[in-house]
C-alpha cells in the first residue's frame, strides 16, 4: 500500500506531516514464510538423522547414539569397522570431509552396498540415510577377504 501523507494544523498554528503506511500486513505474511522455511529446515535436519538412528539399529549399535555428537561418529566407526584412531581424522579441517567419505562408503559396504550408494549418504544425507535405515538392507559386516 502507498504511504498517504495527512498533515495537521495544531493549536499554535504550524503544521505537522504524519504518514501511514496502512498496517503490518507484510510482517504478519514474513513471519509466516520464515516459520514454513524454519519447519522446512528442522525436517531437513531430522529426517536423515532418523535414518541414521535406525541404521545404528540395525548394525547393533544404539540408536540413541546417532543424535549425540562425537559418540555418533565413534558407533559410525564401529559400524564401518574402522579403529578407534580415526576419530582423530574428524577433528582437522578439509581432512574430515576425505575420511568422512571413505567412512561412508565403508558403512554402505558393510550393509550390501556399493561405493555408489556410500557417495550418496556424504553427498545426498537426507536421501540416502532413511533409505538406508528404513529400507530392507541388513547389516553384514566387513566383508573383506581375510575377516
Amino acid at each position: 500500500m502507498i504511504p498517504i501523507p495527512v498533515a495537521t494544523i495544531a493549536s499554535d498554528g504550524t503544521a505537522a506531516l504524519l504518514q501511514t503506511d496502512g498496517g503490518g500486513g507484510g510482517a504478519i505474511l514474513g513471519g509466516i514464510i520464515g516459520l514454513i522455511v524454519l519447519l522446512f529446515f528442522l525436517a531437513l535436519a531430522l529426517v536423515p538423522l532418523a535414518g541414521m538412528w535406525k541404521v545404528f539399529e540395525k548394525a547393533g549399535q544404539p540408536g540413541w547414539a546417532a543424535i549425540i555428537p562425537i559418540l555418533n561418529i565413534f558407533y559410525l566407526l564401529e559400524i564401518a569397522d574402522k579403529d578407534t584412531w580415526w576419530l582423530i581424522l574428524f577433528l582437522i579441517p578439509f581432512v574430515n570431509f576425505l575420511v568422512s567419505a571413505v567412512v561412508m562408503i565403508d558403512v554402505a559396504k558393510n550393509f550390501g552396498k556399493g561405493p555408489g550408494y556410500g557417495l550418496g549418504l556424504f553427498f545426498l544425507s537426507f536421501i540416502f540415510w532413511p533409505l538406508l535405515g528404513f529400507g530392507d538392507a541388513e547389516y553384514v559386516g566387513d566383508t573383506s577377504v581375510g575377516v
